[in-house]
């Protein structure tokens, strides 16, 4: 009986031995697992932070982009406004000037003695007259008498005075 208690008690202690060496690893295994908890909530607490940065810039950068925008938009509004007032102020001036044609200039004839519209030759009884328009040399009969202007050739003046011929 001795002997058996004995073998039981060594199974105990042998089994208490386990359980101990059991014990320690799982405290080990607790206190490993503690430290990657914390680990985590460190990396937890870093990332809330970056993503409150993050959202914080994404806000600064909508409204700087919306200010931009609203910016732009006034720029163009006012660019199309001065666009309109440009093209009044041309259709003002096209108006203005539609009745208005600029004289044709004429080359004027190389000999200098002869008629720019007749070529006749200009002699003591055929007086030669400057054309006030075109500066051209014209003959009585190719001239037309404007009054205080002065005489211009046939030419330019049926240009400039169109309803009367």
């Amino acid at each position: 009986l001795l002997q058996h208690l004995a073998a039981l008690a060594a199974a105990a202690w042998e089994e208490a031995q386990q359980s101990r060496q059991q014990l320690q690893a799982q405290q080990q295994e607790v206190e490993r697992l503690h430290e990657q908890l914390g680990r985590a909530r460190q990396d937890g607490e870093r990332w809330a932070l970056a993503l409150q940065r993050a959202q914080r810039e994404a806000l600064e950068r909508e409204a700087t982009r919306g200010a931009e925008q609203a910016r732009q938009q006034e720029l163009i509004r006012d660019m199309k406004g001065r666009l309109l007032e440009l093209l009044r102020e041309k259709d003002a001036l096209w108006q203005k000037t539609e009745g208005i044609d600029a004289p044709m200039p004429r080359p004027v004839p190389r000999d200098a003695g002869l008629c720019a519209c007749c070529h006749k030759d200009f002699r003591l009884l055929s007086r030669r007259y400057n054309c006030r328009l075109c500066q051209g040399k014209v003959c009585h009969a190719c001239s037309v008498d404007v009054g205080k202007q002065g005489r211009c050739c046939l030419l330019c003046y049926q240009q400039r005075h169109p309803q009367s011929m």
